[in-house]
């Protein structure tokens, strides 16, 4: 039990700062402008599952799916890392004229079309992006070969995930009320901010895979 606790807190302390559901909130709401709060909590229910999901799936089988298709970690970095750059380039680009039109209106949405982005780019890679996805496996793989704590080990891993899970929920579906707390002006700065970051964070996601890979070439004579 000492074993699980210990592989629960691990987890938490590693994947939380990487996840960051609290720094994606401004993110969030500024994607899902046109949205109503229960719209944007039910979004924000699918993220948090899909989340759980795919950590969970990480933690416990990554190393195989990655091995089955033939694709390294460096080469999920380099992919994941361009789409995050990608993304924080058009969030940063965003005017004020956007911001407002999306934060102003609202309309009503069709339930499928609530979570037709729930997965793709909400849940992968805005919030459970390949730093995530990367350190979960790695975690995954390090718990798998620790003798006696089979079961225990993935009962930890899946309260990890649940546990974030939940704070992704908490910080996404009340997004806007934080933002009502903060103000528009406050909030339009640690948007910008949140933007330059995760173009930062995609670039070094990026300079990871590229600086694996080339470490991997043999040595040019």
């Amino acid at each position: 039990m000492l074993a699980a606790i210990k592989t629960t807190l691990l987890l938490l302390s590693a994947l939380f700062p990487i996840v960051n559901p609290l720094g994606g909130s401004p993110i969030f709401l500024a994607l899902t402008g046109d949205y109503t709060p229960p719209e944007r909590r039910l979004l924000s229910q699918r993220i948090a599952m899909n989340s759980f999901a795919l950590l969970v799936a990480s933690c416990l089988i990554g190393t195989h799916i990655l091995t089955f298709f033939g694709i390294s970690l460096p080469i999920v970095q380099i992919g994941g890392g361009l789409i995050v750059v990608a993304t924080g380039w058009d969030m940063l680009n965003r005017t004020d004229e956007d911001d407002d039109r999306g934060s102003g209106v609202h309309h009503e949405v069709d339930p499928k079309d609530i979570y037709r982005h729930a997965f793709y780019p909400f849940t992968l890679p805005l919030t459970v992006g390949p730093g995530s996805i990367s350190v979960a496996i790695t975690l995954g793989a390090n718990a798998a070969r620790l003798p006696g704590i089979n079961v225990l080990g993935i009962l930890a891993i899946i309260v990890a995930s649940a546990l974030l899970g939940l704070s992704i929920y908490l910080c996404y579906g009340f997004a806007d009320r934080l933002a009502k707390l903060l103000g528009a002006t406050a909030m339009n700065v640690i948007m910008r901010l949140s933007s330059f970051l995760l173009v930062c964070i995609g670039v070094q996601i990026l300079w990871n895979g590229v600086s694996a890979l080339l470490r991997s070439l043999p040595a040019l004579h």
